[in-house]
């Protein structure tokens, strides 16, 4: 009957301190304590499969080195400013990830890590839309992202 109990109690006490104390809005404030449960009940995505959890640490690590070094270099970029050739830009990077969870860390990862951002994910060809700061070869952006990313990710929630 409720998925999230606590929840519920809390959503009614906040409920019955945001309004005056009455039996209807006592009554009130528990159907949509009730109700706002389910809806969370709903949103609950699937647990994730973690096949190789052993290699999350490293994931981390690379991670961590990847936004210092781009923070550097967007720094560096800013503080002497955009040279001849170089320039913003769109790409489309096809990917193999079908796990949700992967997919979301993927974002995650791509949008923390300054001078990039994830914009857009295509579920019928299975490819990203991403705006990268200092576009220099796509090519070479592309197969960071497979090699360096998605292939971890790919073991992980195998």
């Amino acid at each position: 009957m409720l998925p999230y109990p606590i929840l519920a109690v809390f959503l009614t006490l906040m409920w019955m301190l945001l309004n005056s104390f009455t039996l209807g809005h006592l009554i009130l404030g528990t159907l949509v304590a009730v109700f706002a449960s389910w809806a969370m009940a709903s949103l609950r995505p699937d647990k994730p499969t973690l096949k190789k959890w052993y290699l999350l640490p490293k994931l981390f690590f690379i991670v961590l080195y990847d936004v210092a070094v781009s923070n550097m270099a967007v720094a560096w970029l800013i503080l002497r400013g955009r040279r001849r050739g170089r320039k913003a830009g769109f790409l489309t990077i096809p990917l193999e990830i079908k796990d949700p969870t992967a997919l979301t860390l993927l974002a995650i990862i791509l949008t923390s890590t300054p001078g990039s951002v994830w914009l857009e994910y295509d579920s019928y060809d299975g490819s990203i839309l991403m705006h990268v700061l200092d576009l220099d070869e796509e090519e070479q952006w592309i197969a960071t992202i497979k090699n360096r990313y998605e292939k971890l990710l790919m073991e992980i929630f195998a």
